[in-house]
């Protein structure tokens, strides 16, 4: 099984490497790195959702897909995954097993007008303050900050220009997580149902906005028990097969 992770804004590939030793060697992580950070650093910065879903969905169809894969983000990283797996069924390609997404909105519930204008810098500080998922050194070295408010703006925008379209339900599994301190309302998380024909769970976890850190341990152990069944039923299939 691969789990393929995309980052919330503002962050990079990087925050899903320990996930690779904490998970069981069956599920293989695979952490998505977006345009404009880390080993793409080269590449512009996108403030168009559609259109970097549109580019993961074509990166991803061209790499053999026959492993059962699942997406998940958190935050934007969730959005963008539910629209990278609209794109990847849109292009023929083999649809996610499960599509996991953690503190965000359902996509028909979401109201980014706060974020249509770019942010200064000050109100970027702001939000990180806000969301407590900065340490207060990093805010203060303006190194780090230098290079981290231009991603930050770029993620935001994508925020504020996201569009909902009605589409046929995915046919796929979706299961979300929620902080029970997150801003995030509890009916907003439930509306993904919504986005499903299939099965659909929703697991509240202790913690703000960044529990996805702060309870890593627990979310990795839900993650896990989800895809055990899921990968379980591939073994047996590839088993019948010869």
């Amino acid at each position: 099984m691969r789990l393929i992770c995309l980052p919330y804004a503002g962050g990079s590939a990087m925050i899903y490497a320990r996930w690779r030793r904490q998970l069981p060697s069956s599920i293989d992580v695979v952490p998505l790195e977006l345009p404009g950070r880390g080993v793409r650093m080269d590449e512009p910065l996108h403030t168009d959702p559609a259109a970097l879903a549109d580019q993961l969905a074509v990166e991803l169809a061209r790499e053999p897909l026959a492993m059962p894969y699942v997406l998940f983000g958190h935050s934007l990283g969730g959005l963008i995954a539910y629209e990278v797996a609209q794109r990847l069924c849109a292009l023929g390609a083999p649809r996610p097993k499960m599509l996991l997404v953690s503190g965000t909105e359902a996509p028909a519930m979401r109201d980014g007008s706060r974020w249509l204008d770019p942010l200064s810098d000050d109100a970027l500080r702001d939000e990180l303050l806000r969301l407590k998922g900065t340490p207060p050194q990093a805010l203060e070295n303006a190194e780090i900050m230098r290079g981290a408010l231009p991603v930050l703006r770029a993620d935001f925008l994508m925020c504020g220009n996201y569009v909902y379209r009605t589409r046929p339900p995915l046919r796929c599994p979706i299961h979300v997580f929620g902080g029970d301190q997150d801003e995030t309302r509890l009916e907003a998380l439930d509306a993904w149902r919504a986005e499903t024909s299939l099965a659909f769970g929703l697991d509240m976890l202790p913690g703000d906005h960044f529990f996805i850190h702060t309870r890593q341990a627990e979310l990795l152990r839900r993650i896990a028990a989800l895809l055990a069944p899921v990968t379980r039923s591939q073994v047996a299939a590839v088993g019948a097969e010869l």
